[in-house]
């Protein structure tokens, strides 16, 4: 049987966005710049990012905490799989009754694109970004996504039904990370976690009901 390893997956939704999509706001940017610092003494191999503008820049304030001993596989890089698209459409049956009407009104929001590609593209993403690591070393990876995408990943660790990354949110530039460890099922070590954040820059991206 072939060596492996841990996988640590740090998960983090990109800063507040600009209203046009060009990037963040300044608020935006002094979250992904926070966020970069907590993770500075952790040894991350790989930043992923969603194709977005306010991803891509989220990703390269964040990599320039990270510190100049970093592997040259942590330079930032685009993939699909990190982008903002709708993982999974359920079917009424699957969902509580009480929630039904809610959860599919939400859902029809998104464009028809968005539910027939994201399907293959979480598919891809479990592939990509789960479970351990080849070889004998760990592995800490960052992914700088999407709310989606964050709540799908989640509710892949935790086995839950597929519908339930609806009800998963996460603000921008919190920390989520999940630990995939040979042989053990996987953990989620933190969940939308904004310890790094001080209080004027928590909770963007929720609704105000929301705000804890």
């Amino acid at each position: 049987m072939a060596e492996s390893a841990t996988r640590y997956l740090y998960l983090t939704r990109h800063g507040e966005a600009a209203p046009d999509g060009s990037g963040l706001t300044a608020d935006g940017h002094r979250q992904a710049v926070l966020l970069g610092r907590r993770l500075a003494d952790r040894p991350i191999a790989a930043v992923h990012h969603g194709p977005l503008p306010r991803a891509a820049q989220s990703a390269r304030l964040i990599a320039e905490q990270l510190g100049g001993g970093r592997p040259a596989g942590a330079v930032p890089a685009a993939c699909e799989e990190a982008g903002d698209y709708v993982p999974y459409v359920p079917e009424r049956p699957e969902l509580p009754a009480d929630s039904a009407d809610y959860l599919l009104g939400f859902l029809a929001q998104s464009t028809a694109e968005e539910r027939a590609r994201g399907p293959e593209l979480a598919r891809r993403a479990v592939q990509r970004f789960t479970g351990p690591v080849a070889g004998g070393e760990d592995r800490h990876e960052l992914v700088v996504t999407h709310a989606f995408l964050i709540g799908w990943l989640v509710r892949h660790a935790l086995g839950s039904p597929a519908w339930r990354w609806l009800g998963l949110n996460s603000c921008n530039a919190a920390l989520t990370v999940i630990r995939y460890t040979p042989g053990r099922p996987s953990y989620v070590l933190l969940h939308n976690d904004m310890r790094h954040l001080p209080d004027e820059l928590c909770w963007t991206g929720f609704p105000p009901e929301a705000r804890c």
